[in-house]
């Protein structure tokens, strides 16, 4: 398959100069290795890749280990496993158990859950831009809760909610948009684009019509941020990805197939349209539930599945990988966010967003300079 072709104007978008194939043709190639499966099956998988996932794990547990021991109240491993045990003391206990392992599982779950959307939509986009914080989907889950927020009301339970109606509706829109002759990958992009500044003058309004208090809380909420993330914040992100990350590994398959070309997918079988909404509809979901627990958390969902793709050199979605690196950088980055002008703790999001800001600089240069 050929890459993504820009638009036909004599104006170019920034989305059209950036895009880039996702073709296995684009990458090195690796040896692929098979294990045998009962009924005649076998399980493909590439070496480097496993290598990749078993190198994230370890940084993830090292991450794990720094964020629990670490802090204004210092705590010795031993101490900690202790606690994970059962045991310690109380005042202990409630530092690790109340405070640090809730924040911590949630960066990990919501990372997790932002690298895989953008692993699936940046597949399906065929474009590194097609990503949901760029696309709008993130903005329109944002719409959503700001809705529940400050006009409704209402807990944790209609937050989430009000952030999956609201991301739901925005990926409809965007994807009938998009969907004439098919849902080409710059199309997407493009209309997503405009969407996401549309409601983001909406979320302004919002907060601006909004009480004093409210609008300082939706801001802070806006920003993407897990100060004073609890067991109520994680305990959902959790049963949403135990549910949305087989979906999304199940539709692996067909979504490789996609990557070349949606003529090419039809004739080998695929039923392109049907299998695009699922996709949608998946990576939508993973959005939802990220903004619901922590607020659209920008460009994890850019970055892990580039930075995965570039790191296993090997074809496909990579989605394991991206959803491990995603949990990665958004536990590295709440971990800086807490350190770095401590006892002030910073949002998340900023961290993300100058890290976030860099890339996208680093990925426009670089076109720039091979095109030159």
């Amino acid at each position: 398959m050929n890459p993504v072709k820009p638009l036909n104007t004599t104006s170019h978008t920034a989305a059209s100069h950036i895009a880039v194939s996702h073709t296995a043709a684009s990458l090195p190639r690796l040896p692929l290795r098979a294990l045998p499966l009962p009924g005649g099956r076998s399980l493909r998988w590439h070496p480097r890749a496993a290598l990749i996932a078993g190198l994230l794990l370890l940084a993830l547990l090292g991450t794990a280990a720094w964020t629990l021991t670490a802090g204004d109240y210092p705590l010795p491993v031993r101490d900690v496993l202790d606690i994970l045990g059962g045991g310690g003391r109380r005042a202990d206990r409630y530092i690790v158990m109340e405070v640090r392992l809730p924040r911590l599982l949630t960066a990990l779950l919501v990372g997790a859950a932002l690298g895989l959307a953008g692993a699936l939509f940046q597949t399906l986009a065929r474009n590194p831009l097609g990503s949901p914080d760029v696309i709008g989907f993130t903005v329109g889950s944002a719409t959503g809760a700001l809705t529940v927020i400050l006009l409704i009301g209402g807990g944790a339970a209609a937050v989430a909610g009000g952030a999956v109606a609201g991301g739901l509706a925005t990926s409809l829109l965007v994807y009938l948009l998009a969907r004439r002759g098919g849902t080409q990958g710059y199309r997407l992009v493009l209309v997503g684009i405009g969407v996401s500044s549309l409601l983001a003058s909406l979320n302004a309004y919002l907060i601006a019509r909004a009480s004093f208090s409210d609008a300082q809380s939706a801001a802070v909420w806006l920003t993407g941020s897990l100060n004073a993330r609890g067991w109520e914040h994680c305990t959902p992100m959790a049963l949403a990805l135990l549910l949305l990350l087989p979906a999304a590994v199940l539709l692996g398959r067909p979504l490789r197939m996609l990557e070349l070309g949606d003529e090419t997918a039809a004739s080998l079988g695929v039923r392109t349209e049907a299998v695009q909404l699922r996709l949608v509809l998946t990576g939508v979901a993973l959005t939802a539930a990220a903004t619901a627990a922590a607020g659209p958390v920008p460009f994890v969902a850019l970055i892990a599945p580039q930075a995965v793709r570039r790191l296993t050199r090997a074809p496909g979605p990579n989605l394991l990988p991206a959803a491990l690196l995603g949990a990665l950088l958004l536990a590295l980055s709440d971990l800086a966010a807490q350190r770095l002008l401590a006892p002030t703790q910073l949002p998340v999001g900023v961290l993300t967003g100058v890290v976030g800001g860099g890339y996208l600089l680093w990925l426009i240069t670089r076109h720039w300079r091979r095109t030159a």
